[in-house]
């Protein structure tokens, strides 16, 4: 959340104005989208997406995309509704989850951008039959980059997006291997045999103390720079794209989570492990988790992406990193 949007909350309580009443069409269940297919096909994902406006937000501000499946913004909100439909889509088997920042239209615009921009890029930079880790992580670094680019061009010249920005988060599957990479404080999580890893760290300023030794993780849940970012798209040190990608091994069974802060910044990581676990569909899961989080109270738009894994790997356990 960027400290415009909780300036903006935080206005809206002091004043005692009431939650929005929740739209029960942004939480309805649909049909499970059919399993996508890996480049090698010896792996299928299974994937279910949730984007809702929240209790307290006058719009959605959080864009996903799924090949297949577009992020719509309606009413102020962003559902997914019906039956994903399967398109021959490049890059195939990218995610991403993009949590908009700036107020009003600058934040829905955004990450609208980030989606939009990233897939292209990469079809430009990635071949089908490349699979060097080295330049396929070269790739999505220059997508992100140019995404950025663009999000910072617009800002400066449009005046109604004046100083807007995104988080993103996204994961590339390809060749048994899934890369990883996040600029924000949007995240990536897998469980793998009841353990959550989170894959991504958040870019804030509270975290940025916690990695200097000044305040403790302890204090980090609550600290006042949580929420501030030093590092998203639309900011000028985002300009070569995510420092750090993460390729590592897919494995039958993996679960994936990629979220905005609106779930992450109050569901705890166990109550996030325990419903990724106990739930075999993607689809309900994303809606559990979301619940979960408007249950917590959170005052933030929830988007809530999971990827299931599906099918035997030839890939041997062990090989976490490439460098």
């Amino acid at each position: 959340m960027s400290w415009y949007s909780r300036f903006w909350n935080d206005l809206r309580i002091a004043f005692g104005f009431e939650p929005q009443p929740r739209d029960p069409n942004v939480t309805a269940d649909y049909p499970a989208p059919p399993a996508l297919t890996l480049v090698d096909g010896s792996l299928k994902l299974r994937v279910g997406v949730v984007s809702s406006v929240g209790n307290y937000r006058p719009h959605n501000e959080d864009n996903y995309y799924v090949p297949g499946r577009k992020s719509v913004i309606d009413g102020g909100s962003t559902e997914a509704t019906g039956e994903m439909v399967v398109m021959e889509l490049e890059p195939d088997n990218l995610f991403i989850v993009a949590d908009g920042m700036g107020g009003q239209q600058a934040g829905e615009e955004a990450s609208r951008m980030a989606i939009e921009i990233i897939p292209k890029a990469m079809v430009r930079r990635l071949s089908h039959d490349q699979t060097d880790p080295k330049a396929i992580r070269n790739s999505l670094r220059d997508s992100v980059a140019e995404a950025n680019q663009e999000i910072l061009g617009s800002s400066g010249t449009v005046t109604e997006y004046s100083n807007m920005g995104t988080t993103v988060v996204l994961a590339l599957f390809r060749h048994n291997r899934v890369y990883v990479a996040g600029i924000g404080d949007s995240r990536a999580y897998r469980l793998r045999e009841g353990t959550l890893e989170q894959l991504t760290k958040d870019h804030s300023l509270a975290d940025a103390l916690v990695e200097a030794g000044t305040i403790t993780k302890e204090e980090l849940p609550n600290h006042k720079f949580k929420n501030i970012l030093y590092l998203y798209l639309g900011s000028k040190d985002a300009r070569g794209g995510p420092e750090d990608v993460r390729v590592l091994d897919v494995r039958h069974d993996d679960r994936f989570l990629l979220a905005s802060d609106g779930l992450t910044g109050v569901v705890r990581d166990e109550e996030i492990a325990r419903i990724m676990g106990s739930c075999d569909d993607p689809q309900r899961t994303a809606k559990l988790l979301k619940d979960q989080a408007l249950a917590n109270d959170s005052r933030d738009n929830v988007t809530c992406l999971v990827i299931h894994v599906v099918g035997d790997s030839n890939v041997a356990p062990g090989a976490e990193q490439v460098e």
